[in-house]
C-alpha cells in the first residue's frame, strides 16, 4: 500500500551502543576534524600499500609517469571526498545503505547490499593476506608468490585465521574503536613507510639527493617491459588508477558511513591525509623496496611485503606490515558490517560484522586477489561506484527540477525501476568493455557519469506519468 508522499516516516529507534545505522547520527555524536585527520591517514597508509607500490614497478611504469599520475590522481580522489562525499554525507547524515533504501527501496538495497559487502570483504581479505607475510615469518611457513591462487600451506591457513579474528573483533566494537585504533598507529605507521624507503635509496646506488631523480628514471621505474602477468602501465593508468583507487569510498558514497560523524563537510579535506601520505609517499617508499628487492634477488618476483620491510628495517618493519593491514581492513569490514546489517537489520550489527570479518579472513586465505590487486580495486569500483550517482542526482539534482527525493521511501515501493535501469545500464556498459581488455580504472568515470543520467531522465519520466 502507498504511504502520503506528504508525510515522512518516522525513524525507527535507536539500539543503546548502535552506530545510528536507520537513523541521523545527533549533534552530540559527531566528531571532530582530528578524527578523520587521522583515520584516512591510517587506513590509507596501510598494508596493501605495500603491494600497490612494487606493482607498479612490476608494470613497467616510467618515473615521470609514476610522480605526475599520483600527484594529479590523488588530487581528484580528494576533491571528490570533500566536494561529493563530505556534503552528501552531511546533509543526510544517514549511512549510504540506509539513505539508497529511501531512495530505491528495500528490494534493491538487498542485492547492491550483498554485492557491496562483498566485495568489501575481498578488499579487506587482500589486506589480510598482506599482514600474514609479516606474522608468517618466524612460522617459516611457504609465502605466496606473484602468480599463486590458492593457500600456501596449513600453517598460512591458521595465520590468516588468527590475524583474521582480531581484526574482526575490533571492527565490530564500532566507529569509536576503529578511529582509536587508527589515530594510535598512523603516526607510527608513517615513520616506518618513510623509514623503509630512506633505507632502500642507498642499496640503490643513491647516496645524495641530488642522485635521486636520475636513478629513478633510468635505474627503478625505468618504463621498460613489465613482469610476467602485469599489464604495462603508463601515466593515464597511474592518473585513474590513484583517482579510482577508492572509487567506492567517494564516487561511490560508501564513506558517508564515516563522513556522516563529520561537523562540517570541509572535513573531507581529511581524505589528503591518506592521499599523499599513503597513497604517493608509501606507494614511492613500497616501489624503492621492491626494486631493491629486485636488484639482490635476479629473478625473482614474489611481491612479499612482510619479508622486503622486514630486510629494510628489522622487527619494526614486521610490526608496520601486520598493523598496517590491521588499520585498513579495520574500517573496512566496518563498512561491509553495515552493507549486510542494512540487509538483516533486526541482527545485531555487532555479530554481522563479526560474520563479516569471518568472510574476509577466508577470502584471506586466498593470495589471489591481493597479487591482482590493481585490477581487482579498478573491478570493484567500477562495480559499486555508479550508485554513489543516484544518491548525488537524488539528494542535489532532482529537487532543483521540482521534483521530490526518496522517491521509494514516499511511495513505499520496493523497487524503484529506475535505480535498477540505471545501474543496470551501467554495469552492462562497464562489462562489455571490460571483457574488451580495457583497464577497469578506466571504465569508472564513464559509468558513474552514465548511471547518474539514466537515473535522472527514468525518474523525471516516472514522476511525470504519476503527476
Amino acid at each position: 500500500m502507498s504511504q502520503d508522499p506528504t508525510q515522512t516516516p518516522a525513524p525507527p529507534p535507536v539500539e543503546p551502543g548502535g552506530e545510528f545505522e536507520r537513523t541521523p547520527v545527533p549533534p552530540k555524536s559527531q566528531k571532530p576534524a582530528r578524527s578523520f585527520w587521522g583515520m584516512y591517514a591510517g587506513e590509507h597508509t596501510a598494508g596493501t600499500e605495500f603491494m600497490i607500490g612494487p606493482l607498479f614497478l612490476a608494470a613497467g611504469v616510467s618515473a615521470v609517469d609514476l610522480v605526475t599520475g599520483l600527484l594529479l590522481g590523488n588530487l581528484m580522489a580528494v576533491l571528490s571526498w570533500r566536494f561529493l562525499t563530505a556534503p552528501m554525507a552531511t546533509n543526510t547524515r544517514l549511512t549510504l545503505y540506509y539513505q539508497l533504501e529511501k531512495i530505491s527501496g528495500r528490494k534493491f538495497v538487498v542485492v547492491y547490499n550483498a554485492a557491496n559487502g562483498l566485495l568489501f570483504c575481498f578488499l579487506a581479505g587482500s589486506m589480510i593476506t598482506v599482514s600474514a607475510t609479516a606474522v608468517g615469518i618466524p612460522f617459516n611457513m611457504r609465502m605466496p608468490e606473484l602468480t599463486d591462487r590458492y593457500p600456501t600451506g596449513v600453517t598460512w591457513i591458521l595465520v590468516v585465521l588468527a590475524i583474521g579474528i582480531v581484526i574482526s573483533w575490533v571492527a565490530a566494537r564500532g566507529y569509536n574503536m576503529v578511529a582509536r585504533v587508527a589515530n594510535h598507529a598512523a603516526p607510527w605507521m608513517i615513520t616506518i613507510f618513510l623509514v623503509c624507503g630512506l633505507t632502500a635509496l642507498p642499496k640503490l646506488g643513491i647516496e645524495h639527493p641530488g642522485q635521486f631523480w636520475d636513478t629513478a628514471k633510468n635505474v627503478i621505474w625505468t618504463g621498460g617491459d613489465p613482469l610476467p602477468g602485469q599489464i604495462k602501465f603508463t601515466f593515464w593508468h597511474v592518473f585513474f588508477f590513484s583517482w579510482f583507487t577508492n572509487a567506492a569510498m567517494h564516487l561511490g558514497m560508501a564513506d558517508m558511513s564515516v563522513l556522516r560523524y563529520a561537523r562540517k563537510p570541509s572535513y573531507g579535506w581529511a581524505s589528503a591525509a591518506g592521499m599523499y601520505i599513503g597513497h604517493f609517499m608509501a606507494w614511492i617508499a613500497a616501489s624503492l623496496l621492491f626494486a631493491v628487492h629486485l636488484r639482490q634477488n635476479p629473478g625473482n618476483f614474489a611481491v612479499l611485503p612482510g619479508p622486503m620491510a622486514a630486510e629494510a628495517v628489522g622487527l619494526a618493519g614486521l610490526l608496520c606490515v601486520v598493523i598496517a593491514g590491521w588499520t585498513t581492513a579495520n574500517p573496512t569490514i566496518y563498512r561491509a558490517g553495515l552493507a549486510f546489517q542494512a540487509i538483516f537489520p533486526k541482527q545485531s550489527r555487532y555479530r554481522v560484522t563479526l560474520a563479516t570479518g569471518m568472510v574476509a579472513t577466508f577470502a584471506g586465505m586466498f593470495p589471489a586477489i591481493a597479487m591482482q590487486l590493481l585490477g581487482f580495486v579498478g573491478l570493484y569500483g567500477m562495480i559499486l561506484a555508479p550508485v554513489g550517482a543516484v544518491l548525488l542526482a537524488d539528494h542535489f539534482i532532482l529537487p532543483r527540477m521540482k521534483h521530490a527525493s526518496n522517491y521509494a521511501e514516499r511511495t513505499g515501493l520496493a523497487l524503484n525501476p529506475a535505480v535498477v535501469a540505471a545501474w543496470g545500464a551501467s554495469l552492462v556498459l562497464g562489462f562489455v568493455f571490460f571483457q574488451q581488455g580495457v583497464f577497469p580504472s578506466f571504465l569508472t568515470l564513464p559509468v558513474w557519469l552514465t548511471c547518474g543520467i539514466v537515473y535522472v531522465l527514468y525518474s523525471r519520466y516516472l514522476l511525470r506519468t504519476q503527476s
